[in-house]
């Protein structure tokens, strides 16, 4: 295998993931850079470039076009129409749909036969059409799913209990958005259930802020990049190494018929098992809740 990469739109979510992929060990050997800008993409490859001489990994790095994409390992799409203040995910659905669907036959039609990494929003519809548009297989079609909110709320777990945010072992999952919520029944740290650990007022506090985070940085600084560039990297080097680790990815529930975050198994040919949990009855209306506004907005799209 190649372990090539191919980052679509080099804005600051893909430059982000470009960044954070050089910046640590990785098992990618080639990066591309494309965008409707081509200057911009060549001008980040360039400045890529400069960090090499320092960096703990050598990649070769270029800008290109779809037609590169024949030999790609793994495809990430970072590009389409931002979230501004005051709109939501779902906001962008219809804009983005029009450009999924251009862009996703034209890199079908370089013969790439590897793995969509969908990070665009709303991310969990977007990958369901990528899925659909591209004729892949559903487990070789993954969102980044709830691992950035998922990595929000060890964070904040870890800030309460004062650990280290990887003892901390908890999922967010559902839709990327509003209706996420966290599977408190399913979070431990140490061995230790975090229910056993902090009052409900405390759950409800964390859970709320999780959810809103992004909100609060983009009326901040108006984008979130840092964060999902980083998760972004944590599931491309998963893949490649064939980890089978456990990630909260956005990955295809043939029951409902969406893509939304779910713990699933993840390996070298993507997606391996989606987990059979053992969730409460609360918790799965709340699932039940986020699903449903999936399908909706899905069903949208259709009409």
């Amino acid at each position: 295998m190649a372990n090539k990469v191919m980052i679509v739109g080099t804005g600051n979510v893909g430059m982000s993931y470009g960044y954070a992929l050089i910046h640590q060990r990785t098992s990618v050997n080639e990066l591309v850079l494309v965008d409707i800008n081509e200057e911009d993409a060549a001008g980040e490859a360039i400045d890529l470039h400069d960090t090499l001489a320092v960096s703990p990994s050598y990649l070769k790095i270029s800008a290109g076009t779809y037609a590169d994409a024949t030999d790609c390992d793994i495809v990430a799409i970072t590009a389409g129409v931002p979230q501004k203040p005051g709109e939501s995910r779902m906001d962008l659905l219809k804009k983005n749909a029009a450009i999924f669907k251009d862009m996703i036959g034209q890199i079908m039609g370089s013969g790439f036969d590897g793995i969509f990494l969908v990070v665009s929003n709303p991310m969990d519809v977007l990958t369901y059409l990528t899925w659909r548009y591209s004729g892949l297989p559903a487990e070789r079609v993954i969102g980044s799913g709830t691992v950035l909110d998922s990595a929000r709320l060890r964070y904040r777990l870890s800030q309460r209990l004062h650990i280290h945010p990887k003892n901390v072992h908890a999922y967010q999952v559902g839709e990327h958005g509003d209706t996420e919520f966290t599977l408190w029944s399913c979070a431990y740290a140490g061995g230790q259930p975090i229910m056993d650990l902090t009052t409900a007022q405390e759950r409800d506090e964390i859970e709320d802020a999780v959810r809103n985070e992004a909100y609060k940085i983009i009326e901040k600084k108006g984008a979130t990049y840092y964060g999902i560039g980083s998760c972004m990297a944590s599931i491309t080097n998963c893949i490649l190494n064939d980890e089978n680790r456990i990630l909260p990815v956005s990955n295809y529930d043939e029951l409902s018929d969406t893509y939304n975050g779910y713990p699933a198994v993840l390996g070298r040919q993507g997606i391996v098992r989606r987990l059979g949990l053992k969730i409460t009855a609360d918790e799965q209306i709340k699932l039940n809740s986020s699903i449903r506004a999936l399908q909706d907005a899905i069903n949208s799209v259709k009409e």
